[in-house]
């Protein structure tokens, strides 16, 4: 079954570009409520995950059980939202190969940024921006609700969390400033880890 992953930071620390207030509702009941309905709905259904999603996407695609929309939608709650918690801190980090990627897909890293920004502005209503590997190059994406880029064979290494619960709090209705201050925060650990296991280079 899944487990609740443990955030590199504390709570506090994104502060003021993440409030406290939101970060822990967000990890503590938002993303928490997905893992356990989730979980719920596996032992329900005697479906074993062992840490390979792709077996886990392959599995739930042979079985037919009228549970597999609220399966589906609470796997892509857990699997999006850990991301998420995993693309931001305070370090920052960016690698020097996903910077070289950046250069050869969008000309460099101030237009990736100007790109995912303007894709992120875009998404109507809730969802998430995805930066993935589509067939071994970097694409940008937007997913609406709880989609997964896994469903579409696609390996997510980064996204920013667009429901209004990561940022209404502090930010209301100022969805812009939210997006523009995730740039603050971004940190690419995670995502160079994923790219160097899923990209021939």
């Amino acid at each position: 079954m899944f487990e609740k992953i443990k955030l590199d930071y504390d709570f506090d620390s994104l502060e003021p570009f993440i409030d406290t207030h939101t970060l822990v509702l967000h990890y503590n009941k938002h993303y928490e409520n997905y893992l356990n309905n989730l979980n719920k709905l596996l032992i329900k259904n005697n479906i074993t995950y062992n840490n390979d999603i792709s077996a886990l996407l392959n599995e739930l695609q042979k079985i037919k059980t009228n549970d597999i929309d609220d399966i589906l939608f609470n796997l892509g709650g857990v699997l999006n939202h850990e991301l998420y918690f995993k693309s931001i801190s305070k370090k920052r980090t960016i690698s020097d190969v996903l910077q070289h990627e950046n250069e050869n897909e969008f000309g460099s890293y101030e237009n990736f940024v100007k790109l995912f920004s303007e894709s992120a502005n875009k998404l109507k209503g809730s969802g998430y921006t995805f930066l993935v590997i589509n067939n071994k190059k970097l694409e940008i994406i937007n997913m609406p609700n709880q989609v997964t880029p896994y469903l579409y064979g696609l390996i997510p290494l980064l996204c920013i969390d667009l429901w209004e619960h990561a940022y209404y709090i502090n930010y209301e209705n100022r969805k812009k400033d939210y997006i523009e201050n995730f740039f603050n925060i971004i940190d690419f650990s995670s995502a160079n880890d994923i790219f160097y296991k899923n990209k021939i280079v």
